[in-house]
């Protein structure tokens, strides 16, 4: 990889880490988030300052060429990624389904109070 190659790949981490800070800020993003982000960012660094790291990776892997173990890494992350993101949707739809029964159960004692002072 070149010189300028390095320079764009880490500008685009920084910027990225600079990107989901801006949506912390802005509440858009959950701090949870943006930590694993940052720490996806922070970990890549070092791979656009020494490409040599990716070579040795796939070497100790047994992958012949460093492009598919960035793509094994991007497709583990992105796995790992989408399980957490279904985790945390069925943990929210569990405690929509509780708050909506719970609402429920409260309108109708009220719908109660309100007949029985008719």
């Amino acid at each position: 990889m070149s010189t300028t190659a390095h320079l764009v790949f880490s500008s685009v981490l920084v910027l990225t880490v600079l990107f989901i800070y801006s949506l912390v800020r802005q509440r858009v993003l959950k701090s949870k988030y943006a930590l694993l982000w940052s720490i996806v960012a922070v970990a890549l660094l070092p791979v656009a300052a020494v490409p040599s790291i990716v070579e040795r990776v796939s070497d100790l892997l047994g992958i012949e060429t460093p492009s598919n173990t960035i793509l094994l890494a991007a497709v583990s992350l992105l796995f790992a990624t989408t399980v957490h993101l279904t985790y945390e949707l069925s943990r929210v739809e569990a405690r929509t389904q509780d708050l909506a029964e719970e609402f429920a159960l409260l309108r109708a004692r009220i719908d109660l109070a309100e007949a029985a002072d008719s």
